[in-house]
């Protein structure tokens, strides 16, 4: 089963995201949640030239990716659910919730240290968001996260299956959680019990530092209630409020060459504390 997963990672992956940017994308222009700010053209251009680019860098770095990593520690017995095998069921749930929390976790960690916001910033500098913001990650972040992905994976023996489907449900919960789009809001108040939903997210892109060092989880929205980091709904309102960072402000930072570049640019003050307000 490994080696039909490995093989067949890439098309299945690549049929999911292009479902769900199609979908989201046509939602959002049925029932947009707020008012573009700037030229869509230009934002989809280079976040999705950034969205293949690092597609190829994991790749030509990390051939078999996650599911490589996944499938390496089960032919070798390497890490806690290999020595004691647990049914695949609860295998691909633990994968799903470990994983899930690792990014949190990490997703906490490059705020708090400032060298590590200096990759993360690019992703909030985006000044609008929706489903394209939700693969817009700085090449190197990237990297260090498949990093931490590769950790986990190894230290729990994740089995191959159940992180190919969190891998699949990440992608989709991103672009689904950065979509700028409209929810009803009875729907919307039962499944941000259990998702992060685009209200939920949009809150953590907000220019308020207070606002963006809150609500940090990726698919699941228990990390931030357990832990203390969920705040409901921004202060101005999901119309009113500013998204981005204070640094990056220019339509020209959204070019795909100075997206690149910003982390050489001086300043962590948006991203540093976790203990400071603005």
């Amino acid at each position: 089963m490994n080696t039909f997963l490995i093989s067949y990672e890439v098309p299945i992956r690549l049929g999911v995201f292009a479902a769900c940017l199609g979908l989201m994308s046509t939602w959002e222009v049925l029932a947009p949640r707020r008012e573009l700010q700037i030229d869509k053209t230009l934002r989809w251009k280079n976040n999705l030239l950034l969205t293949l680019l690092n597609s190829l860098l994991i790749r030509m770095v990390f051939p078999a990716a996650a599911v490589g990593a996944a499938a390496f520690a089960g032919e070798r017995g390497i890490g806690l659910f290999n020595i004691a095998p647990l049914p695949l069921p609860a295998g691909i749930l633990l994968s799903v919730l470990a994983l899930d929390f690792a990014l949190y976790l990490q997703h906490r960690l490059f705020h708090a240290v400032p060298l590590l916001w200096r990759l993360h910033r690019m992703h909030h500098a985006d000044l609008d968001v929706d489903v394209t913001t939700g693969t817009r990650f700085h090449p190197l972040e990237v990297l260090l996260s498949m990093l931490i992905k590769f950790a986990v994976i190894l230290l729990a023996g994740l089995p191959a299956l159940g992180v190919l489907i969190f891998e699949i449900v990440l992608n989709a919960a991103s672009m689904f959680n950065h979509g700028n789009v409209r929810v009803r809001q009875d729907i919307e108040r039962i499944a941000r019990s259990i998702v992060v939903t685009p209200d939920m997210h949009r809150v953590h892109h907000s220019i308020d530092r207070a606002e963006t060092n809150s609500n940090f989880g990726f698919c699941l929205s228990w990390w931030d209630r357990i832990l203390g980091t969920y705040k409901a709904q921004p202060a101005s309102g999901h119309q009113a409020m500013t998204l981005g960072i204070d640094q990056f402000r220019s339509p020209r930072d959204l070019r795909l060459d100075r997206m690149l570049l910003q982390p050489l640019a001086a300043g962590t003050r948006s991203g540093e504390p976790l203990q400071a307000g603005r």
